[in-house]
């Protein structure tokens, strides 16, 4: 069967077995719009709520076109669709257009703004480079997950709270409710391999030379968001000891790579194209871009336009250089051309000028 004949089948067998079970639910086909991704969704909602699901519906229609049975693709989705149900968390829905309860679960995530130009066109947001913040209520989190709501200029009005507000607010909050995570690659490799283990293979949890760290948040869900923190970048200089290369490894987290002279932003830019292109999910992928932080001016800005600032800085100290040097040159020649005068001459107008009899 197509796509639209397995859709329709689909909604109904899933309907009709969630029924048998005693749910009594209500299933919908709609089309959900997310940062980096629009997918085409079953949507269950329990009756008498106004809350519910969303899966991918494409999901299960290349699962079928994978030979995966029809019955089988129903039975699993019945069986998530259950235990969601079961373990779902109940929401006071008035206090989710209350911006005084909601202001101080604001999270912050980084996407891609060429990629979400339509879906950015509904939410408030900030520009970042080629990037774009965004705002997130994270209503519930935990060990299983967490439940957000992605803040949408509709919503905004509901609240009648402005952008700027919704800004200044998450700068304030977003690092107290998902604080930044900095750890060294060495520090992370002890982690996962553990410390005896580690210890083996010689590697040094805290080594005096580390080149490379990985930024984050404590779940490392879309943890990226920490540049977007008011005192990130300062915090990861002060930790790297000076200016830093940010390349964005996926939503989820950061690398930071010290900026000492040996690493080359082009370099860098084609690891990270490459790893996006080959291990990056499409839908967690942030930019192909390198960026670069400079500690003693603060600035934040792609890799290339901190290479044409520091070019066009240099090129200012050669043509100062060369404007005194032509400076000092001419009074050099003006000297010389004074100390070639006749001695006689210089008399006459000494005289002259005190009129005076020259002797």
């Amino acid at each position: 069967m197509n796509y639209e004949e397995f859709k329709n089948e689909f909604v109904e067998a899933l309907q009709e077995r969630l029924y048998e079970r005693g749910n009594e639910v209500s299933i919908s086909v709609n089309t959900v719009e997310k940062m980096n991704e629009t997918y085409e969704a079953i949507t269950v909602t329990p009756e008498g709520s106004n809350i519910g699901m969303n899966m991918n519906l494409g999901v299960f229609a290349e699962a079928y076109e994978n030979g995966v049975g029809f019955d089988e693709i129903v039975e699993q989705v019945t069986h998530k669709v259950e235990d969601h149900l079961s373990n779902m968390p109940t929401f006071d829905v008035q206090s989710l257009t209350d911006y005084e309860q909601m202001k101080d679960k604001i999270s912050m995530e980084v996407v891609a703004a060429d990629r979400n130009a339509d879906l950015l066109a509904k939410v408030p947001h900030q520009e970042m480079e080629d990037m774009a913040v965004v705002y997130r209520f994270v209503v519930e989190s935990d060990t299983t997950g967490r439940a957000t709501i992605l803040v949408t200029n509709e919503l905004l009005d509901k609240m009648g709270v402005t952008p700027e507000q919704l800004h200044a607010d998450a700068l304030e909050n977003a690092p107290e409710l998902r604080p930044v995570v900095i750890k060294g690659m060495s520090e992370i490799m002890v982690d996962m391999m553990g410390a005896d283990a580690a210890e083996m293979f010689g590697i040094d949890e805290f080594p005096r030379d580390e080149m490379m760290y990985v930024a984050t948040v404590p779940d490392k869900i879309s943890g990226a968001g920490v540049i977007a923190y008011q005192e990130f970048m300062d915090q990861a200089a002060e930790r790297l000891g000076g200016d830093f290369f940010i390349l964005p490894s996926s939503v989820h987290e950061v690398l930071l790579v010290k900026d000492d002279g040996s690493a080359n932003f082009r370099d860098l830019k084609a690891m990270v194209e490459e790893v996006n292109a080959t291990q990056v999910a499409p839908e967690e992928k942030l930019t192909d871009s390198v960026y670069h932080y400079d500690s003693k001016e603060h600035i934040f800005e792609l890799a290339e336009k901190f290479e044409a600032r520091q070019q066009a800085k240099e090129a200012d100290l050669s043509s100062e250089k060369e404007d005194k040097g032509s400076v000092l040159g001419d009074l050099k020649a003006k000297k010389d051309e004074v100390a070639k005068q006749p001695k006689k001459d210089a008399v006459e107008k000494a005289a002259k000028v005190k009129g005076g009899e020259a002797l």
